[in-house]
């Protein structure tokens, strides 16, 4: 889940300092900016006590402070999947005024150095693949890709963000050490995606989850893409990129994911659920 996306504002981005949340305190700031960006019932909220643990287990609360300003933060919690463990990254926030000027991916930045520094060369997250600008970020900026689709994770949910559609996730890997979060993150040229599949996001989809009158165009897109990933998935095929248009539609690109071993001392490890 994350909010916020990696344009850069220098403005804003100058005086933002990001660092690890230590103190109760600061937990509870998490816990009231989680409710204020999605808007939570208190049956759907992460407790604050789920933030203390996670600092204390292994995961990572790393907060975005203007001042003493608590305006974004990123919580993981470790995970273990055959064997191999990795953190998995389950909220991001970034306060409203505080979007579009490259928080969200200041505090994954800051995921990743801490997750690197611990030993750990995988991080994964969801995110919901009709949100235009989070899939931009996820793999465009960030370099991550996907090759797992959830229908309807969380159930039904509180938050009007969700606009009472299934909650289906893509799931992100993030693959710490890959040559191409590598290049990604340096700006070095990529070759260009020649995709063997695409699925759309029409820029609408924002006005049409917003309004109950046209809500069905947009679960009609959902559907239809949820069956598109799943059969290219099914082929073996990842998102590998996220185009947009001038019109601000979205589009992600799959392709055979041509790196065969994610870094240099371990393999990818198994999709499945």
């Amino acid at each position: 889940m994350a909010t916020g996306e990696a344009t850069g504002n220098p403005t804003v981005t100058g005086r933002i300092t990001i660092r690890k949340c230590e103190t109760l305190e600061e937990m509870q700031a998490c816990f009231a900016l989680q409710k204020e960006v999605w808007n939570f019932s208190d049956a759907d909220l992460v407790p604050v006590r789920l933030f203390v643990v996670a600092n204390k287990i292994g995961g990572q609360v790393v907060g975005a402070f203007d001042g003493e300003e608590l305006v974004g933060f990123a919580l993981a919690i470790p995970g273990n999947r055959d064997g191999h463990s990795y953190l998995h990254s389950q909220m991001l926030a970034v306060r409203h005024k505080y979007r579009n000027a490259g928080v969200g991916r200041q505090l994954k930045l800051s995921q990743r150095d801490d997750a690197l520094a611990r030993g750990f060369d995988l991080m994964e997250w969801t995110f919901d693949p009709l949100e235009i600008k989070n899939a931009y970020l996820n793999i465009e900026k960030l370099g991550a890709i996907a090759r797992r689709y959830n229908v309807n994770q969380y159930g039904n949910t509180s938050s009007p963000l969700q606009a009472g559609l299934p909650t289906d996730r893509l799931v992100a890997e993030w693959w710490l050490k890959s040559q191409r979060v590598e290049a990604v993150l340096s700006g070095a040229p990529r070759p260009e995606i020649v995709p063997k599949s695409s699925v759309a996001v029409p820029a609408e989809i924002y006005e049409w989850k917003s309004s109950s009158a046209t809500r069905a165009s947009a679960a009609k897109v959902q559907q239809k893409n949820r069956e598109q990933f799943t059969k290219a998935f099914a082929d073996g095929l990842a998102v590998l990129g996220f185009a947009r248009d001038s019109q601000g539609n979205g589009r992600f690109l799959l392709d055979i994911w041509e790196e065969k071993r994610a870094v240099a001392s371990v393999d990818p490890i198994s999709v499945d659920p």
